[in-house]
């Protein structure tokens, strides 16, 4: 596809695919990343952003070391190229509104407990009501997801976001909740705690399993501990919640641990509530805005919505 960008008198015609390029690397940074991600060669990525360069008249890439930096021109031109692909997203989603059922492929991301409780139920729901609908799920954290879901690797992520750390979210996201996952303190039974809020403090000289630092989820854990006047002694780090139901089942850690672990089953170590406003996480489903209104789109996030646990 070709538009054609007036210049006084003068009409220089564009690519898109050559926009789109520059796009992807805004997004992703490197023309190997770029390459990478969509099946080509570094060297016909670059080929590809010099003919736009040639097209446009102006100097889009400036060489920083090893890397290239897009000039404030080339900018213009990715957040014009996104209002474009924005439009071109609803005519999609109003073209497949036409139909009378949901159809092709939708990519998902989400983090491990959503993808764990809420996307196989969700799956099931789709196969009864739109069979030609294909759900291709990988399992991501929300800090990676969200920048691959803005360069479109994804089609819907499942985000979380914590107490004291709200996280507004990016331009261009379309963000519907879902549900609150209250989150409670987990130990194991062979330790003694008080039955209520104060458990927290009872366990500052006992180890801890956490995720990893520079996640949200550290950084609540963190500070909620902190309230309780205590640092915590973190010698287990995974973003795998099963080795933190592991670690607390077999004695080794402390760890706080979402309802959505369970999704219904009894818990098998020992729990108790924390202080709010800190007991919950927010989980909501982000898309970008152009494609909100799609079938595909509508027909997953109700499919979520009935597989909550009630």
């Amino acid at each position: 596809m070709r538009f054609r960008v007036v210049d006084g008198l003068e009409g220089r015609v564009l690519d898109l695919r050559r926009l789109r390029l520059l796009r992807e690397l805004a997004h992703r940074g490197t023309l190997a990343a770029v390459a990478s991600a969509l099946s080509y060669s570094p060297s016909t990525v670059s080929q590809q952003l010099s003919q736009l360069e040639a097209e446009t008249g102006t100097v889009l890439l400036e060489h920083v070391g090893r890397r290239v930096r897009l000039t404030p021109q080339a900018q213009i031109l990715v957040a014009c190229t996104d209002r474009i692909l924005a439009e071109l997203e609803r005519a999609q989603a109003d073209i497949a509104a036409a139909s009378a059922a949901a159809a092709g492929v939708v990519r998902v991301a989400a983090f491990q407990t959503a993808a764990l409780a809420l996307v196989p139920p969700a799956i099931t729901t789709l196969g009864r009501g739109h069979p030609r609908l294909r759900v291709h799920l990988t399992q991501a954290e929300p800090e990676t997801a969200i920048p691959a879901l803005l360069a479109r690797d994804f089609d819907l992520v499942i985000v979380e976001e914590y107490p004291d750390s709200p996280q507004p979210p990016a331009a261009g996201i379309d963000v519907a909740p879902l549900c609150v996952d209250p989150i409670r303190l987990a130990h194991p039974r062979t330790v003694r705690t008080p039955q209520n809020q104060a458990a927290v403090a009872a366990l500052a000289g006992h180890p801890w399993v956490l995720e990893p630092a520079g996640t949200a989820a550290r950084a609540w854990a963190v500070a909620v501990c902190r309230k309780a006047g205590f640092e915590p002694d973190v010698r287990y780090e995974s973003s795998d919640l099963l080795l933190h139901v592991r670690l607390v089942e077999s004695g080794h850690a402390a760890a706080f641990l979402p309802d959505l672990t369970w999704r219904g089953r009894r818990p098998t170590v020992a729990t108790r509530p924390l202080p709010k406003p800190q007991s919950h996480r927010r989980i909501s489903t982000a898309v970008r805005q152009g494609h909100a209104d799609h079938p595909a789109i509508r027909s997953l996030r109700q499919a979520l919505t009935s597989a909550l646990p009630t």
